[in-house]
């Protein structure tokens, strides 16, 4: 069932579509939300309200963008109403991911190491962006989107971010060039 197919059902009032919907996109928002916590319940929660939101305003989905995107800024929105009620801020940790096996271990575990700091000193938008883009492989329409900025503010701020992302780490790594 195609995803357009299953949000017009789901609009209708499909159980069996909202379900199809869920399970398409319930890793990628998990997995997103999860460059902000690591705790296993507080991503459950956020995942689950983000879902529940989708589910009582699927009317309101225009289609303008794909259902993830529209997923993911619903998850942030719960995600950044609990960090300024809680006023709670959370280190952030790469996801495990399998890297070409001509990294040698050593080199895969320092990089690994220096980008969980290296993000976790970024801002929740800096990090959603470069994760958004880097990461999850959203266009810049996407992002701006999510995050409700301009295309060429999304773009201005990845490349900022690289910036500020490669100096940290030249610098701690002791080079100069």
């Amino acid at each position: 069932m195609p995803v357009e197919y299953s949000v017009a059902e789901a609009k209708k009032g499909s159980q069996k579509a909202f379900k199809k919907l869920f399970d398409d996109n319930v890793n990628i928002i998990y997995r997103f939300l999860y460059q902000f916590s690591q705790n296993p319940d507080q991503l459950q929660e956020w995942t689950q309200r983000a879902f529940i939101k989708a589910f009582e305003n699927i009317k309101s989905f225009e289609g303008n963008s794909k259902f993830s995107t529209w997923l993911i800024k619903i998850g942030i929105n719960e995600m950044k109403s609990d960090f300024a009620r809680l006023k709670d801020k959370r280190t952030v940790f790469l996801e495990d991911e399998q890297y070409d096996s001509a990294v040698s271990l050593e080199e895969e575990f320092e990089w690994k190491q220096d980008m969980k700091w290296l993000l976790a000193e970024l801002d929740e938008f800096k990090r959603a962006v470069f994760i958004l883009y880097e990461v999850e492989g959203y266009s810049h329409s996407e992002i701006a989107e999510i995050l409700n900025i301009s295309e060429a503010f999304s773009r201005t701020s990845l490349c900022r971010v690289k910036n500020q992302l490669k100096e940290k780490w030249i610098k701690s790594r002791g080079r100069y060039d």
